[in-house]
């Protein structure tokens, strides 16, 4: 088996690798580099058969992030693309919602443990516990040897348990272990990032001292967060809003453990932008199985005092039209980085004019630095390569002797 890593050993984002064997391909990932734009074609990485019907048989794809699928577009409709079973649910229910959706034409659904195969490669995934809902690892053994790749994992997320199970059974003689380094460089070795359950601790401080409406900057699609909120807002007697979108992400994961719009101190408020869209794509379908709980602005105002408000820009409008953000909070509870970009920029601002005092509750979905040794001291391979990383150089001091540099853009041998 031959590899190619088309973008990764230097940089985060936009991960891309592509395998042979027996004359035959598969891509692991097509992804869009930080802060990329996917039509910009001077970052689509050159890989024959894209379209389909040659030797380029599949694109799997880890996780539901960007920066994994984010020009796997670039992929023709005859192209077979392999995700997990809930990640294309998600991708499906947000559609509609986002300006540059993703769903794959010819989907192969995969599920954690069971290999399937396609021409020489036999891919098994293996579940992690990471920011994004249903990420995985991924096994692939073809031509006598095995490969290992990380994918995105972490170990302190409301499925940290996952990456115990890991360890402690790990895929046996593993070649070439491509391991992801994100830490690398924003962690000292001894540190670690919070656990999920310090985060709703810390949502449950903010919950309990505001006055008003808590305004929860969040993803949608970061299931173990959307957990944190409604578990902080449950113990303290706050209701949970959330917009469609959100409504339709929770519902697709298909899982009766997450929350859902028809539970109690859960509502459903539909934005004025929502409700343009719904009306102009004849969607009102959406709107039914959230019915139970939904809220309207009048709803809103009489709520605010013990809301917990999912919240996106686009919603201020809303917000301000209700007049319900007298003694609000605002809780940045995604990167702090992208406060630094413009857009984030632009929202501090407008929490400030508005009075709106701005905290913070987060974690990585990322592992702390020791987690991912001890899973490659778990794993044992013959060969560890850096990817996913803007440290490589570091990977020698926490890794050892077994690390092996590889450059973007070069094929490589398995070796026996």
């Amino acid at each position: 088996m031959r590899v190619k890593i088309h973008r990764g050993t230097k940089e985060i984002g936009g991960s891309c690798i592509e395998l042979e064997a027996q004359g035959e391909r598969i891509l692991l990932d097509l992804g869009l580099p930080l802060d990329g734009d996917p039509e910009d074609s001077t970052l689509h990485p050159g890989i024959e058969g894209l379209q389909g019907a040659g030797d380029l048989l599949a694109l799997v794809l880890s996780h539901g992030h960007l920066d994994h699928w984010g020009l796997a577009h670039l992929a023709g409709p005859e192209l077979p693309v392999a995700l997990g079973a809930a990640t294309h649910r998600i991708l499906k229910a947000a559609q509609l919602f986002l300006p540059k959706p993703y769903v794959p034409h010819k989907a192969i659904k995969y599920s954690s443990g069971n290999t399937f195969i396609l021409g020489p490669f036999a891919v098994t995934p293996h579940l992690v516990d990471h920011s994004a809902y249903d990420a995985h690892a991924l096994e692939v053994e073809a031509g006598g040897r095995r490969l290992f790749y990380s994918g995105d994992l972490r170990a302190h997320g409301r499925k940290a348990a996952l990456f115990e199970r890991l360890i402690a059974d790990p895929p046996r003689n593993i070649d070439a272990l491509l391991m992801e380094g994100s830490t690398l460089g924003r962690l000292e070795t001894d540190q670690r990032f919070p656990t999920e359950a310090e985060v709703e601790d810390k949502l449950l401080d903010i919950f309990r001292q505001a006055d008003g409406m808590a305004l929860v900057a969040a993803s949608a699609q970061n299931i173990d967060r959307m957990v944190s909120v409604y578990r902080a807002c449950k113990r303290s007697g706050r209701t949970m809003v959330i917009d469609l979108y959100a409504a339709e992400v929770l519902r697709a994961t298909g899982n009766a453990n997450i929350p859902q719009s028809d539970w109690s101190q859960v509502a459903v408020y539909v934005p004025h932008y929502q409700r343009v869209l719904i009306k102009q794509e004849q969607r009102f379908d959406l709107l039914e199985p959230h019915k139970p709980n939904r809220i309207f602005p009048e709803d809103l105002k009489a709520l605010a005092h013990k809301a917990v408000f999912l919240f996106r820009p686009a919603m201020l409008k809303d917000l301000d039209r209700v007049d319900c953000l007298a003694g609000a909070v605002a809780v940045w509870s995604q990167w702090e980085g992208y406060l630094r970009q413009d857009k984030g920029r632009e929202i501090v601002e407008a929490f400030a004019a508005r009075d709106i005092r701005l905290e913070h509750a987060h974690t990585s979905g990322h592992a702390s630095i020791g987690d991912p040794k001890r899973l490659a001291d778990a794993i044992a391979p013959k060969v560890l390569v850096p990817i996913h990383t803007f440290e490589p150089d570091r990977f020698t001091d926490h890794f050892g002797p077994r690390v092996t540099r590889k450059e973007d853009g070069h094929w490589w041998e398995i070796a026996a």
